[in-house]
């Protein structure tokens, strides 16, 4: 199993990324896939899943501002994320779920390497 995430950078409050994550080694279309993150000197926190038949899960912080999306046939998930705050400045982890259905926590034996996002003025 190997994901990687691409996409990450710097933004400015208000301003718009899209991260994106490939995900070989595995049957992609059978996984919920997710995207945690890290702040600085703060613990791992859930961000949002999207199940195997395409539904999605947010956590309250960032609902109504980010997107997860998946394309199945190329191996790839999406955050789109918008309206960004300077509390979305993190290290973002693409995970993969351990089946269809998403675990929504923090603990995934299969994660990427991560990628920083900033978002500063």
């Amino acid at each position: 199993v190997k994901l990687m995430e691409s996409g990450g950078g710097l933004a400015q409050p208000g301003g718009s990324l899209r991260l994106s994550c490939t995900g070989t080694g595995f049957t992609f279309t059978y996984y919920a896939m997710a995207w945690v993150r890290q702040a600085p000197g703060k613990e791992l926190e859930w961000v949002s899943s999207i199940e195997n038949n395409g539904r999605t899960y947010y956590a309250d912080s960032v609902k109504g501002r980010f997107t997860i999306s998946r394309d199945d046939a190329k191996k790839l998930v999406y955050l789109q994320m918008s309206s960004l705050e300077t509390d979305d400045t993190a290290v973002y982890y693409c995970a993969r779920d351990p089946g269809g259905y998403p675990t929504r926590g923090t603990d995934y034996e299969h994660r990427g390497q991560g990628i920083q996002v900033t978002v500063s003025s």
